[in-house]
């Protein structure tokens, strides 16, 4: 084979290494960008179910679908616990008649009985932390509930959240219809379904909701 073939061959083989390294730089800058373009998605995504949720009280005659409602229960316990204690217990509720007599049980939970699934959440005090700590059971429960109510919302399901605890009387009637264990404190019930009505978002952005560091003292607290 004279030098100029093994030249040629050089050549043609140098192409192929150095088309094949750019094919492949190519192929880590597009899946970098896919995953990038991804993650802007999935941002967006959730800042707009955050941004957009609203209490829905009305609903149509459509069931929840079961692995919709194990969305939201998966997503109520992916909420922060104090010391991952998880002192929730989350009790579904379909049975029409069920419905009915909690809708009862509650004076501004009337809604329920038209609705096709009701949540209710409650604090498990075997569970709680002891002593002074005991109560970040309610924050725990809050924040379960909050996960709960989003997830419903990104499901294209519309929900409403209707306290119960600490008002006794509601726990109480709650506590009779449901035949909670002594441990079990429903915090909240969280009602579900279809949502029949489109209620408009509100915008609750307060600036002077908000304060950045230290508050300064006032002159009224200045002593002269």
């Amino acid at each position: 084979m004279n030098s100029y073939k093994l030249v040629s061959l050089f050549l043609a083989v140098s192409l192929v290494v150095v088309c094949f390294q750019l094919s492949k730089r190519h192929q880590k800058v597009a899946e970098d960008d896919a995953s990038l373009r991804s993650e802007i998605c999935i941002e967006d995504s959730v800042l707009n179910t955050i941004m957009t949720r609203v209490s829905v009280r009305a609903y149509t005659d459509q069931e929840v679908e079961e692995d919709k409602i194990d969305n939201l229960l998966k997503a109520a316990m992916a909420a922060p616990t104090a010391l991952n204690k998880q002192p929730w217990h989350f009790v579904v509720v379909k049975d029409k008649a069920l419905l009915e007599e909690l809708s009862h049980a509650h004076k501004y939970a009337a809604l329920v009985a038209k609705a096709p699934l009701a949540i209710v959440v409650c604090g498990d005090m075997n569970k709680a932390l002891d002593g002074e700590s005991r109560d970040f059971w309610i924050q725990d429960c809050s924040a379960a509930t909050e996960n709960l109510l989003l997830a419903a919302h990104a499901q294209h399901l519309g929900a409403v959240w209707t306290g119960l605890y600490p008002g006794l009387e509601k726990c109480k009637a709650v506590s009779e219809v449901l035949n909670l264990p002594d441990h079990l404190v429903p915090l909240c019930m969280v009602v579900v379904g279809y949502p029949a009505e489109s209620p408009q978002v509100k915008d609750k952005w307060r600036e002077d909701n908000i304060t950045y560091g230290r508050f300064e003292e006032s002159s009224d607290d200045t002593d002269e």
